[in-house]
């Protein structure tokens, strides 16, 4: 990089250095035709007063006032009587030079200012094209975080700039390019953003200006070198306090929604739970005040009494173990403790800890006789399997049958659950997994609290794995969930479920 910038120097240079000459070699070449064709001094002069604008609209200021010396001096040793002398004879002779100097110098300096008007309106224009670029990068970057991370790099890259640091306040935190940044750099972008300090020139040859929006100070910006106009350099500080405190603002409402959505799912928690623990307690308080009156209860009746008090309590109990097992969830304690087990004999044991709700199906197993164990946690998918099965009990007419498949494929090891059910409408497969979701069917039916699939997907995730549902109206349900197939203790890793970690697909 050195040796291409010291080429680059030399270059422009030796360019210079040939300019002078050749701008010598067109005046003499000029006057040599002048001389040749017997021009007048007025054509002279007009000619010379052409190569003057000429060479002030493309030249330097200092080329551009060698030429119009030159210019001056061929005009008068060649045009003006005496010639080839500096001498004047006359007082029209004195008055043709002045109007002509007079003449160069006023077209030159209004060729130099058009020239310096059009420099300037092109850098203003790269300026906003930079400036726009700028604001459209910022805008990408939706959190704080990764703008605050970015900005040292992308001032860097669209201004051109060596190094950047930029200071927030509220955090009291630096960004910049460099591995450490100076301690006094580092004291002044602190004393720039409290207000203490207005001085823009920072030390390290930095330049400094604070990020202010309105009357509050966001932080400061330093950059070297110092290459940035003043005008440039306040709109580019306003654009980065403009899109920091944006993306801050965006950030803490994105923290305040989630901590109300937060709320409110505990609201629709303590809503549902209170709904649902309710309603069996209100049938065993009645059948239990019945009973204790004793007046006119023949034993068909204490019997039927006594049966709600036992269904409606095994009810409130499965509600509770679902409450307990979404605690756990939420508190993300639920782990894996994997042990080689048969997969057929995971599903026989489902089937008989369901017994009590499969007793009016007909239950069918479909699993491979296969010798070969498989790793996996048989507490955590025997949850599974009772939340699936009940939910197949529940919502199945009696007599219908469930099926229980079980098949493994090169790396997987995946079940399925089947019954003949109602179905479920394609709206509501999407969000059936959902916290406290309840598909038509089951508010109709009034049965379930919403928490059994969601349940089923965190535990399934905790395992590696995920579940996915196809259904129809009128034509049953397939749950279909896999886990990874494991054939050795070391290659499962228990494994915490996070209660905000979206579905594998």
């Amino acid at each position: 990089m050195i040796l291409v910038s010291n080429s680059m120097h030399w270059l422009s240079h030796s360019r210079l250095a040939v300019r002078w000459p050749a701008a010598a070699s067109t005046v003499a070449l000029a006057t040599l035709l002048l001389v040749w064709v017997h021009a007048s001094p007025i054509t002279a002069g007009m000619v010379f007063l052409v190569l003057v604008v000429w060479s002030a609209t493309r030249a330097t200021v200092a080329l551009s006032l060698f030429i119009d010396i030159l210019c001056a001096l061929s005009f008068d040793f060649f045009f003006l009587p005496p010639y080839h002398t500096f001498a004047l004879a006359s007082g029209q002779e004195w008055i043709a030079l002045l109007s002509f100097v007079i003449t160069s110098t006023v077209a030159g300096r209004v060729a130099e200012s058009a020239r310096r008007q059009a420099s300037q309106a092109e850098q203003r224009r790269e300026d906003v094209e930079r400036l726009y670029t700028l604001s459209q990068e910022m805008m990408l970057h939706e959190d704080a975080e990764g703008l605050l991370r970015n900005m040292p790099r992308i001032l860097q890259r669209i201004f051109a700039l060596q190094d950047v640091a930029l200071y927030i306040k509220d955090q009291d935190n630096f960004y910049c390019l460099t591995a450490k940044l100076p301690q006094d750099l580092a004291d002044s972008l602190r004393e720039m953003a409290s207000g203490r300090s207005s001085v823009s020139t920072a030390p390290d040859g930095y330049d400094a200006q604070g990020l202010m929006l309105g009357l509050s100070a966001v932080g400061a910006l330093g950059w070297r070198p110092a290459a940035l106009s003043r005008e440039v350099a306040t709109a580019v500080c306003a654009q980065v306090a403009i899109a920091l405190t944006r993306a801050i603002a965006m950030e803490v409402a994105a923290r305040t929604e989630a901590a109300r959505e937060s709320e409110r799912l505990r609201t629709a928690l303590i809503d549902s739970l209170t709904h649902e623990l309710r309603t069996p307690l209100t049938s065993i308080r009645a059948a239990a005040t019945t009973l204790l009156q004793a007046e006119g209860l023949d034993d068909t009746l204490r019997l039927d009494l006594a049966t709600i008090v036992c269904e409606e309590s095994a009810r409130l109990d499965a509600l509770i173990g679902e409450a307990v097992e979404m605690a756990e969830i939420d508190a993300d304690v639920v782990r894996v403790q994997a042990s080689p087990r048969h997969p057929r004999a995971l599903l026989e044991h489902a089937v008989d800890e369901s017994q009590a709700v499969l007793a009016r199906h007909h239950v069918v197993l479909d699993a491979e006789e296969s010798g070969t164990t498989a790793w996996f946690d048989a507490h955590l998918l025997g949850r599974v399997f009772r939340h699936l099965l009940e939910n197949a009990a529940r919502y199945s007419p009696s007599g219908s049958q469930i099926v229980l498949r079980c098949r493994r494929t090169t790396d997987r090891l995946v079940f399925t659950v089947e019954d003949n059910g109602p179905g479920m409408d394609s709206a509501d497969l999407p969000l059936i997994f959902e916290k406290f979701y309840r598909g038509k069917h089951g508010k109709v039916l009034g049965k379930g609290s919403g928490m059994g699939l969601a349940i089923v997907r965190a535990l399934l995730i905790a395992h590696g794995g995920s579940i996915e549902v196809s259904s129809a109206p009128g034509q049953g349900s397939a749950f279909r969930f896999w886990i990874p197939l494991r054939e050795e203790a070391r290659a499962v890793e228990p494994r915490i479920v996070h209660r905000d970690e979206p579905l594998v697909p």
